[in-house]
């Protein structure tokens, strides 16, 4: 018998902890969440590997429950469908305001303030507004140019 089988026959337990451990810490590193379930499946299969010896059944073990908890958790476990609002975006936090056009528009670009900031702006149909009009904020146009829109 090899050296290398001798270690993992006396030391299965530790060897499995050890993968366990080593595929969390790559989970913890990048964050994608499905290398979750193969590490709790290594941390099964070194308690399991404490009653026996073999060391097929171990790794057939580790890899029907890698599989099986892997589809289970895409079935089962929530997915995000958007992604957290980013608090710092000062610009996409405006959606929904209320402004006043400060600098009339002309083919459908002009200037609103909107929160006491003077903003680049455009309508959503090209329409001209009238200077003080009243706008509400609907989207951005070009990461920082406000889409606005006559309320109602």
């Amino acid at each position: 018998m090899s050296p290398l089988a001798e270690f993992y026959l006396a030391h299965g337990f530790w060897f499995w902890l050890a993968v366990a451990g080593a595929v969390l810490a790559v989970e913890i590193a990048f964050g994608s969440g499905w290398l979750l379930w193969p590490a709790a499946s290594a941390a099964v299969v070194a308690v399991v590997s404490l009653f026996t010896d073999s060391a097929t059944l171990e790794i057939g073990l580790f890899a029907v429950l890698t599989i099986v908890t892997t589809l289970g958790a895409r079935r089962f476990w929530p997915r995000r469908t958007q992604a957290a609002p980013d608090i710092n975006d000062n610009v996409a936090r405006l959606v929904g305001h209320h402004g006043r056009v400060t600098a009339a528009f002309v083919h459908g670009a002009g200037r609103v303030l909107v929160d006491g900031k003077e903003w680049a702006a455009e309508t959503e149909d090209g329409s001209a507004l009238d200077l003080e009009a009243i706008v509400e904020v609907t989207g951005l146009s070009g990461g920082s140019r406000l889409r606005v829109r006559l309320p109602g």
